[in-house]
């Protein structure tokens, strides 16, 4: 997922949830606009810092990945090896 589509889904779920909370609180849905911007805001940097970590996430995964294959391929050559020199 892009960075934009990560912040605009967390700043609306913000939103969602601001809205939510007035209507438990039985009071009208959109009074008090400053907190619907701030709970968009503080949704929306979480959005961004869950972008940044999913990458570097993916990043760790991929550096991992490379690390075993690499271990996989000198393990599977000294065993291609052993068997070589039983079989001689």
């Amino acid at each position: 997922m892009s960075l934009l589509a990560n912040v605009l889904g967390f700043s609306a779920f913000g939103f969602g949830v601001r809205c939510f909370q007035l209507g438990l609180q039985k009071e009208g849905m959109f009074t008090r606009p400053l907190g619907h911007i701030g709970a968009a805001a503080a949704f929306g940097g979480i959005g961004y810092a869950v972008y940044h970590m999913e990458q570097r996430q993916n990043h760790l995964l991929a550096d991992r990945k490379k690390e075993l294959q690499t271990n996989r391929d000198r393990e599977n050559a000294e065993y291609a090896a052993r068997k070589a020199e039983a079989a001689a």
